[in-house]
């Protein structure tokens, strides 16, 4: 692994985890990576009109995405219930707070049946993991989906990292944020690198750009294929 950041640790400050994850859901907005996820799901929703929908968000942070997610389906006269998962405490009580039912659990041991969950969603989470760890992740969200896997993750890119260093001060983002937030880029995947684990995994997906440095992709997953 590249460094270390604050959400890595799962008994982190609970004050600076509430603080990095408001700039998180600030960045989600402003830069693409809750636009990548909810794009992902349009088509799924179209499908879906007039139907009630599950979604878990594993590693939720805020539940920021998910609330988008839940937001968008609206409009397409979809009901998405929405569970946030989340090993660290802080970060759970916040996505509750957020309105969110939230449940605190590690994703390598995820509390879920088989086909039991309509979307899983897991974003800007595969880069704080191991690659064999992301490939034991991806395999089990594999397994408990039902329609749609989508995973989105930030691209390694050094001038996203010179623009956002330069740009963090200006953005407001707490010094903390900031520095976690160009090891994140450094641990970000190539489209390659992330087709590789999706690969292992035994999935068939293929990756994709999205702006702003995203990287996405989804599948149907093997109980509907």
């Amino acid at each position: 692994m590249i460094g270390t950041e604050l959400l890595d640790d799962p008994a982190a400050d609970p004050a600076a985890v509430r603080a990095q994850l408001g700039d998180i859901a600030r960045l989600n907005a402003w830069f693409g990576g809750t636009r990548a996820v909810v794009d992902a799901l349009r088509p799924h929703l179209e499908r879906a009109r007039g139907t009630t929908l599950t979604a878990l968000d594993v590693g939720a942070g805020s539940g920021d995405i998910l609330r988008a997610a839940v937001a968008v389906a609206r409009r397409y006269h979809v009901r998405l219930e929405g569970l946030a998962l989340e090993r660290n405490r802080a970060a759970a009580a916040l996505a509750r707070a957020h309105g969110l039912p939230a449940l605190v659990a590690d994703g390598d041991a995820l509390p879920f049946a088989e086909g039991s969950v309509d979307v899983v969603i897991v974003s800007q989470v595969l880069h704080h993991l191991s690659p064999s760890q992301a490939v034991r992740w991806l395999a089990a969200l594999d397994r408990i989906a039902r329609r749609v896997v989508i995973v989105a993750d930030l691209r390694r890119s050094r001038l996203a990292m010179v623009g956002l260093w330069l740009a963090g001060v200006p953005l407001g983002l707490d010094p903390t944020s900031r520095r976690d937030a160009i090891t994140s880029l450094r641990r970000g995947y190539t489209r390659a690198e992330l087709d590789a684990l999706l690969a292992r995994a035994g999935l068939p997906a293929r990756t994709r750009y999205r702006p702003w440095s995203r990287v996405v992709a989804s599948w149907t997953p093997a109980c509907a294929r």
